[in-house]
């Protein structure tokens, strides 16, 4: 983990790299040549510069010295608040920091008790001090007796984490392999968690007499002469905790703080991190809320902050479902601020997850226009690209993201998936191989391994790729497959004369068939018939009770808006019907609910809102749901009837237009 000591000296370096003048700011042609050097593959044309400048001046302007430009503060702003990352920057102009300055960064020794620490050794420690916060003017440590607290904390988790890994109890695991979820962890610092999630041993005395003496810590928090200083104590606490992945301990101290001072933004952000890495989305969602509540309250004072609150709370939302409301929130971190790369990968991420193509790759383009080398955007915007049909392009893109991140597991998992859509199953087969090489026990791709295999006509390696996705698990998908398997042996066997089992058919005596006539169903309604039941299925709206819909158009108060049309209309944005469908369907976990979102969002909601405006009108919504809920035809009838009449321009009426009930049928149609 990078200090906020080495952090910062690297922001000074670049800032005096780029200081030509040395007026201590960098003007507009100093800034021009920074952005330029530290994206050394983008060719920039002058309106992209110019438009990049004056959005930085803009935001920042706070920071602006007059003539000189933007100050070092500013700058060191602008990598605080996610604008650009301070390594990959410094590496790219190929700096090197002076290690004899930056020699304190180190964690203080177990000799330096702090309980007896003077005030030049406070002093010193500060400069030296461990964690990129600790010294931030924004949200770092105010009062010294919380220094003391840290230095403690420090000693008894050096403690722990010698014990545990004498007895081998710390676990490490490599997440380096998976996408980011671009999430947020600092508090406008782009800093991400160590890439090894690290697993403590919770059960053993040694753990429990570590919470005992952490009590004794809040105890002593809790003593300090006021409440900043208790605040500060809690707070500095669950940073550390935080910083050493002691998720739930870190969630004990942040609470606390909120308890101190309910209006602050900070510990129900960090709260809301807590819980959210400790799966708990929905709580990390109220806390993101409350965060987002206190930064629009305080004015200026935490403007800064709500680009990282917004997308945080977009993927605490994601991982309840809630991917069409998430979109909003990552629309609004990229409109605060622009340069948000990881606003934009997220927003590109979750408009590919309902379905919305064309979007997603623009989005995507623009996250890796700001950050060539950034491989997960990559991955994403090769799948949007699959998903638009343009496969060729998007192996090239597949293939640059495993280029930069050569054991990129989503990247290689769904380039194999591509090749497999295109029948090249050898290719295919190669890509799992390097899934399983990074993660052992993928049984998906061991499965998929399996299935492309069979597809190239290696049976026997089939069959072993099979056995080994048994060893490791025992989910129905494996059964189905070697079901199929055995299925196409017996074909092999059982052929009636053709070659290679290709022509295993069965005769089926014709007086079985009925021939047309009035009474038989036409081809084309019949395939209508079976898109519909595999809609409800995938949507599970088959299991949805059709007095729920008649219960939510009782219950929901939607305001009367004019459309372009200029009739009257009971609209709601998108996001608010995601809420809508949520109760509807609420016996869904999080990610079969996102895939039915995604197909009501392809099926229904793009024929609806025929504009792109982003609303929909509700009556009809529930009209075309009605009849694909569950429940006796004649009731579905009567409700999609009463969803017509719950219109503005039908409403008190007992009669519906011949117009409205035209375009219902032909939207059904549709």
């Amino acid at each position: 983990m990078a200090t906020r000591g080495s952090r910062s000296e690297k922001v000074k370096r670049i800032f005096q790299q780029f200081d030509t003048n040395r007026d201590g700011g960098l003007n507009r042609d100093e800034m021009a040549a920074l952005v330029v050097a530290v994206n050394p593959r983008v060719k920039f044309s002058d309106e992209q510069i110019n438009a990049i400048l004056d959005e930085v001046f803009r935001t920042y302007g706070e920071f602006i010295d007059g003539e000189k430009g933007l100050t070092y503060d500013g700058l060191l702003r602008t990598y605080d608040d996610g604008a650009g990352d301070v390594d990959r920057d410094f590496d790219a102009l190929g700096l090197e920091l002076n290690f004899d300055e930056n020699k304190g960064a180190s964690i203080v020794s177990e000799a330096s008790s702090s309980s007896i620490a003077d005030e030049r050794v406070i002093e010193s420690q500060k400069k030296q001090r461990t964690a990129a916060w600790a010294v931030s003017p924004h949200h770092g440590i105010v009062f010294d007796d919380t220094w003391k607290l840290v230095d403690d904390l420090e000693i008894l988790l050096k403690r722990l984490k010698a014990k545990q890994a004498k007895d081998a109890k710390f676990r490490n695991d490599n997440f380096d392999a998976y996408s980011d979820a671009g999430w947020s962890r600092e508090l406008g610092a782009s800093a991400e968690l160590s890439e090894k999630r690290v697993y403590w041993e919770e059960s053993g005395p040694d753990y429990a007499l570590f919470v005992k003496e952490l009590g004794a810590l809040r105890s002593r928090a809790d003593g300090a002469r006021s409440r900043e200083e208790a605040f500060d104590g809690h707070m500095a606490i669950g940073r550390v905790l935080y910083e050493h992945q002691l998720f739930k301990e870190a969630l004990i101290c942040f609470k606390r703080s909120c308890e101190l001072q309910p209006m602050d933004v900070r510990p129900h952000f960090r709260a809301g991190n807590c819980l959210y890495v400790l799966g708990k989305s929905k709580e990390a969602k109220e806390e993101f809320l409350l965060a987002l509540e206190s930064a629009e309250a305080g004015g200026n004072q935490w403007g800064y902050l709500l680009p990282q609150i917004y997308v945080n709370l977009g993927i605490a939302l994601e991982g309840e479902g809630m991917v069409l409301s998430a979109c909003e929130y990552y629309r609004e971190a990229a409109i605060l601020c622009p340069t948000h790369y990881r606003a934009l990968k997220l927003l590109g991420s979750a408009l590919f997850g309902v379905g919305e193509y064309r979007a997603a790759v623009k989005a995507l383009e623009e996250a890796i226009f700001m950050k060539p080398d950034y491989a997960d955007a990559h991955c994403d915007l090769a799948s949007a690209l699959h998903g638009m049909g343009e496969d060729e392009r998007a192996i090239e893109v597949f293939q640059k993201a495993i280029d930069l991140k050569p054991g990129h597991v989503d990247a290689l998992y769904n380039l194999g998936g591509l090749y497999m859509d295109l029948g090249r199953f050898q290719r295919a087969s190669e890509m799992y191989t390097r899934v399983l090489a990074v993660w052992p026990n993928h049984w998906r791709a061991q499965l998929n391994k399996a299935v492309s295999l069979l597809g190239a006509g290696e049976t026997e390696e089939a069959k072993k790729a099979l056995k080994e996705a048994l060893k490791m698990t025992n989910r129905v998908e494996l059964h189905d497959a070697i079901y199929h398997l055995k299925q196409l042996q017996k074909k092999k066997v059982k052929t009636n004369g053709g070659t290679n089992g290709e022509a295993a058919f069965v005769i089926m005596d014709p007086s079985k068939f009925k021939t047309v006539g009035e009474k038989t169903t036409l081809r084309q309604d019949l395939g209508n018939a079976l898109q519909i039941r595999a809609f409800q299925r995938l949507t599970r709206l088959n299991r949805c009770e059709v007095d729920l819909l008649k219960k939510e158009m009782n219950e929901t108060d939607v305001p009367v808006s004019y459309s372009g049309s200029g009739g009257p209309q009971k609209s709601i944005r998108k996001p608010n019907l995601e809420e809508v469908l949520r109760k509807l369907l609420n016996f869904l976990k999080p990610e079969t609910f996102q895939g039915a979102v995604k197909a009501i969002n392809e099926k229904i909601l793009s024929v609806l809102d025929e504009t792109g405006s982003g609303r929909v009108d509700l009556g009809m919504f529930y009209a075309v749901l009605a009849p694909l809920c569950s429940g006796p035809p004649d009731k579905r009838k009567r409700i999609a009837f009463d969803a017509l009449l719950w219109r503005p321009v039908n409403e008190g009426g007992s009669h519906i237009r011949k117009v409205d009930a035209v375009q219902y049928i032909k939207l059904l149609r549709a």
